[in-house]
């Protein structure tokens, strides 16, 4: 647990050790702390480690006391009364229930009648419901609570009756080293980039005139936004080189400007403030930058697991415990209300009206809600998925070309028979049944291909919609002449498919969509495991489809685990210019091709060109 938290959280391993220590004896906590240290990602971390299943709630003054236990659905209390099944359990009941974890964000924005409620709960490890009884909790349940200490809108204070059951564990701002490894891991940038984001958003946190500062979050905007920018604008935006103080400006003021709070009476502006301290650090000496090729260099030393089988299984159905609460899909995608007019609701018809309008947003969609925390939601989106994603799919799909050969095959009834090898094949009898036939027919040479999806911190989101793309473009593909298996890999790798094992296109799309874009990005294990893969298959080549950004942050260079693998082609799918330098080293290593893939809509028709 604590080597899981070490690798994927920075700077946090005495707090996680109170953690995981209070998570085990049984402790309720409350981690407090400003934003952007890592109290969610620890969290969650941890949890997945020890097995607990984790209910979200975001604490704001909307929390009332029936939306955190549950309540009785009028329209089954009007049909039967206050029957059991009536009654729809809350976030807290399911975590009572269940032994997982409660995890209330902002708790000190939550009202005091609401906090109220978890008092009995958090003393008694039980809590009386009306009209339901008394509800025991689980041995497991815990209470784990954060909050930023430092913000005074629209908070309350926690009352002593809460504060006197919980532990409190406090988080700061990781140091600078550890906060340049932050940007380093999540956005993939080295050199004088990162260097002058972190520098930046510590300043604020500093400056006399501003109350509060920049989370490392804002550095990683800062670098996200400058090398979009220099590559819109044709500048230089190489690990060891700048972009020109216009665009860095431009993208300091975007990424900071709403995260830092002036000080009453300040006289100055925000963008004032924020130039000032960009050219303060522009003029200052920078640290030796790091050599040209350090995005395609990463740390050795990597540990990952290969996970088949139960284990792929198992940690897929962990992945899929993180869900999204309504309000953060309706913040990240405005169509929802559209499709999902209501809680529990899916319009089929909106969905397919949208893929018709904008297939891009509409896949996006889809992929978010098989994500949902709504329970009904998650599950018919999870049914239409399959059918969206293949349909997309086939949208950019060619009819495979090839040179074909006349050869034997059992099995069939199809084709010119093939006596000689038939009455071999029935030991001399007369067959018996049409599996003992051997026919001569036309074919086209089979090759083993493994998709190999890049499941890290740096593809959540986006990524994950393009991955089910890709896992459905490479499954049509298998029903000509490929024998396709699927490999997702971030610290560790997991074997969704195997290509000797053929899966249902369903069942597959439904995995790609459980993974959760999150960790390190140890493309050598990747490539080791698609490697393994293809030799139990055999065929005449062993081809390789890489879905990444191609930053490796862990393990050792992936240009030296190329061997065994015949070809490999590079789906690249960040523009910046040092993931394309390393993505077009990388494809030109295994002897393929490197294609920029920005858009899912665009995968098909690009997959289609590289296994022609």
């Amino acid at each position: 647990m604590l080597a899981r938290a070490e690798r994927e959280v920075v700077g946090l391993r005495r707090q996680a050790e109170v953690l995981a220590v209070a998570l085990e004896t049984g402790r309720h906590v409350v981690l407090e702390g400003p934003p952007g240290t890592g109290k969610s990602t620890l969290l969650r971390c941890l949890a997945e480690e020890a097995g607990l299943g984790l209910e979200f709630v975001e604490g704001n003054a909307e929390l009332t006391p029936a939306r955190l236990v549950g309540a009785h659905d009028p329209a089954l209390v009007l049909e039967g009364g206050y029957r059991p099944e009536a009654f729809s359990d809350g976030p807290l009941l399911l975590a009572m229930r269940e032994g997982a974890l409660l995890y209330v964000e902002e708790l000190n924005r939550v009202p005091e009648e609401t906090l109220n409620v978890l008092i009995t709960a958090l003393a008694e490890g039980e809590i009386h419901v009306p009209r339901i009884g008394r509800v025991r909790a689980d041995r497991r349940f815990r209470l784990i609570a954060a909050m930023n200490p430092f913000d005074v809108v629209g908070t309350a204070r926690v009352s002593q009756a809460i504060s006197d059951r919980v532990c409190r564990v406090a988080l700061g701002y990781q140091d600078e080293p550890g906060e340049r490894r932050i940007v380093e891991l999540v956005a993939g940038a080295t050199g004088p980039l990162a260097w002058l984001a972190v520098a930046l958003v510590r300043a604020t946190r500093e400056h006399p005139e501003l109350r509060g500062g920049a989370s490392v979050r804002g550095a990683i905007d800062l670098v996200h936004l400058a090398r979009g920018l220099a590559g819109l604008r044709g500048e230089a935006a190489v690990a060891e080189r700048l972009p020109g103080r216009a665009t860095l400006l431009d993208a300091a003021l975007a990424a900071l400007s709403g995260r830092v709070r002036l000080e009453d009476g300040s006289a100055r502006s925000v963008e004032a403030i924020l130039t000032e301290l960009l050219d303060r650090l522009l003029a200052e000496p920078r640290e030796p930058p790091n050599p040209p090729d350090r995005a395609a260099r990463p740390a050795r030393g990597g540990r990952g697991k290969v996970l088949e089988g139960s284990e792929a299984a198992a940690a897929l159905r962990e992945g899929a415990r993180r869900t999204a609460s309504r309000a953060e899909l309706a913040a990240a995608h405005p169509e929802l209300a559209e499709i999902s007019p209501a809680v529990g609701r899916l319009d089929h018809a909106a969905v397919d009206d949208l893929v018709a309008r904008d297939p891009d947003r509409a896949l996006a969609l889809v992929a978010a809600l098989a994500g949902a925390t709504d329970p009904e939601l998650r599950a018919q989106a999870r049914r239409v998925a399959a059918r969206v994603f293949l349909r997309a799919a086939r949208s950019g799909a060619r009819r495979r070309r090839g040179v074909g050969r006349l050869g034997p095959e059992a099995g069939r009834d199809e084709g010119d028979l093939d006596l000689e090898r038939t009455l071999e094949r029935a030991g001399g009898r007369r067959p018996r049944d049409p599996g003992e036939l051997v026919v001569r027919r036309w074919q086209l040479p089979r090759r083993p291909v493994c998709l190999l999806i890049d499941a890290s911190g740096s593809m959540r989101g986006a990524g994950l919609t393009m991955a089910a793309v890709a896992a459905s473009a490479v499954v049509l593909a298998s029903g000509q002449r490929a024998d396709c298996g699927v490999v997702a890999f971030a610290g560790d790798a997991l074997v969704l498919a195997a290509p000797e094992r053929p899966r249902h296109p369903d069942a597959l799309v439904t995995d790609v969509l459980a993974l959760r874009g999150r960790g390190v990005t140890d493309l050598a294990l990747g490539l080791r495991t698609a490697r393994r893969q293809l030799e139990r298959a055999g065929g005449t080549e062993r081809l390789v489809l890489l879905l990444s950004d191609c930053l490796a942050t862990a393990g050792d260079d992936p240009l030296q685990a190329l061997a065994g693998i015949d070809r490999l082609h590079v789906l690249g799918t960040d523009a910046a210019p040092e993931s394309v330098q390393a993505g077009t080293r990388l494809a030109r290593g295994g002897g393929g091709r490197y294609l920029q893939v920005i858009r899912p809509s665009a995968l098909p028709g690009a997959i289609s060109r590289l296994l022609g």
